[in-house]
């Protein structure tokens, strides 16, 4: 697939830290043509400093595909979207909602909607630097701050440096008491307030995430916004995207079947074992393949019990599938 004219982003797979590397990746483009999907985040130093294939290469397959940056100086991260330019991908994101300790040492992530300005500047930066859309995921605030005038302070701010996207997680991010999963679930969804963003900027694309999983919630959201982004639900229940093409872009195809999924997955991993990938960085992304399924358990238990072992091969996953209809 080649790189698109124009990306429709009614759909995306969230940016996800350990889940969302190019196998992943991958396997997603297998089920929906449309999906956006976003790499995990990627920090400045790690592609300034450190092998740059091993954190940028990505199938041409992926294709529409957006590198999720995470840093917070204009001059880096204006370098790094030169480089994803370069690379081949078709969308460069500022991370502004990660609440993780490692971002708060670095102030970046979520620390970032304390700093509209720097993230305006960084916005107005990069985009002069590259042609590519420069995007920004945010959360709608974080701790003490009050969210209409935080996310409209923010948005507001980068819009008017150039940035025509926002990706919102409709939750506050607390960065202190709260661990990252904990910010995941436990600050209360807010998605009012994202319709509400969108009603003030109409002219903005604006995309919600948060608490996202299923499609006929993402038919709700697309009622008050332009896009929807799904995370957890899509990764672990991975064949949900086979259904998003048709529910979400009007495609007239029939779904993949998982078993189709499958075998050219296989197909995939076998040329990726043979460059050197281990079976378990593999096979981890398809255990919530059959999620739903009868038997899905022996499933999943025959890919945990032997996806680890050294020199296992594809033969695991064709054994874990036969597993589930021997029974």
């Amino acid at each position: 697939m080649n790189r698109p004219d124009k990306i429709s982003r009614r759909f995306c797979v969230a940016p996800m830290l350990d889940c969302t590397d190019r196998h992943e990746r991958y396997l997603a483009r297998l089920m929906s043509q449309h999906a956006v999907l976003y790499t995990e985040m990627v920090t400045t130093g790690a592609i300034l400093f450190g092998d740059k294939a091993r954190f940028l290469d990505f199938n041409s397959s992926e294709h529409p595909v957006a590198l999720q940056l995470g840093g917070s100086d204009p001059d880096a991260m204006t370098r790094c979207s030169e480089i994803a330019q370069q690379w081949g991908y078709d969308e460069v994101n500022i991370n502004v909602g990660c609440p993780s300790d490692r971002v708060q040492s670095g102030s970046f992530g979520a620390c970032l909607m304390q700093s509209p300005d720097i993230v305006a500047e960084n916005v107005k930066q990069m985009q002069a630097a590259v042609d590519i859309p420069v995007t920004v995921k945010c959360r709608i605030g974080v701790d003490d701050q009050k969210p209409r005038e935080a996310l409209w302070s923010l948005v507001g701010a980068s819009a008017e440096a150039g940035c025509k996207t926002f990706l919102v997680h409709a939750r506050m991010a607390w960065l202190k008491g709260l661990s990252p999963k904990e910010n995941r679930d436990v600050p209360p969804l807010d998605y009012q307030l994202v319709y509400d963003l969108k009603a003030d900027f109409p002219e903005l694309e604006i995309v919600i995430n948060g608490g996202i999983n299923t499609l006929a919630q993402c038919h709700e959201h697309l009622a008050h916004v332009d896009g929807v982004m799904m995370g957890r639900e899509a990764y672990s229940n991975p064949y949900i995207l086979a259904q998003v093409d048709q529910e979400l872009y009007d495609e007239s195809s029939k779904p993949v079947s998982r078993d189709d999924v499958l075998e050219a997955y296989i197909k995939y991993a076998d040329q990726q074992i043979a460059a050197g990938a281990r079976l378990n960085h593999l096979s981890k992304h398809v255990v919530g393949l059959y999620h739903g399924e009868p038997r899905s358990r022996l499933w999943r238990r025959h890919i945990s019990e032997n996806a680890h072992k050294p020199g296992s091969g594809t033969q695991v996953l064709r054994d874990a599938n036969l597993a589930m209809a021997s029974i």
